[in-house]
């Protein structure tokens, strides 16, 4: 089936609504066929759909529809509430995000204690960390990196959407410990000098 070339932004809509997860532009492009200018038809459909009750979102390089912002409030009564993650979880979410892709050693050497195989697990589990290849180094140690999921969970289009340390420090998100915890996360500064701990998952909760 050919799509009408004068009518891009109804076939954009249309494979986007219908999409069961976000989409690349060459994923919708696969659809609606090479001729379509899909990223002028997603510039449109996002200035259409703006103030409404969805709204058209990017998150990476994906593309997806969603309940507007403000209106979240109105479906959490239908929604599974998520398990609370451990600090020592949130706290390996952040780093790996600050950093990736980054390994296991690197996310200890930056806590200063290990993490348990249950960490990483819950996160893999969540869907917003992955496996992201082997680095070519001695041992060729697994890194690991957030996903569009993560992307799309906490609102960001890119990583370059996540907070600094002041922005952190002004919404008051931040304590004595988790300020020098985030500095160190962000600067990527470790101390191999001292004893390593062993920390299981639910010990700082």
């Amino acid at each position: 089936m050919t799509i009408d070339p004068d009518d891009p932004i109804r076939a954009v809509e249309a494979v986007l609504f219908a999409a069961e997860e976000p989409l690349t532009i060459d994923l919708i492009r696969a659809h609606v066929g090479e001729d379509i200018d899909v990223r002028g038809a997603l510039q449109r459909i996002t200035e259409d759909y703006a103030g409404r009750g969805i709204e058209l979102v990017r998150r990476g390089d994906r593309w997806h529809f969603q309940t507007a912002g403000d209106l979240a409030h109105l479906l959490r009564r239908d929604r599974e509430e998520p398990r609370k993650l451990s600090r020592a979880a949130i706290e390996t979410l952040a780093i790996t995000a600050y950093h990736e892709p980054v390994t296991r050693a690197e996310i200890e050497a930056i806590r200063g204690v290990q993490i348990s195989k249950g960490t990483l697990d819950v996160l893999m589990e969540a869907g917003w960390v992955r496996p992201a290849g082997r680095r070519e180094t001695p041992g060729r140690p697994l890194t690991f990196a957030t996903t569009p999921e993560f992307l799309t969970h906490f609102g960001l289009a890119s990583r370059r959407d996540l907070p600094g340390i002041d922005d952190l420090r002004a919404a008051g998100l931040l304590d004595p410990i988790d300020l020098a915890m985030a500095e160190m996360s962000m600067a990527g500064e470790a101390d191999d000098g001292g004893e390593e701990q062993v920390e299981n998952d639910g010990d700082r909760d």
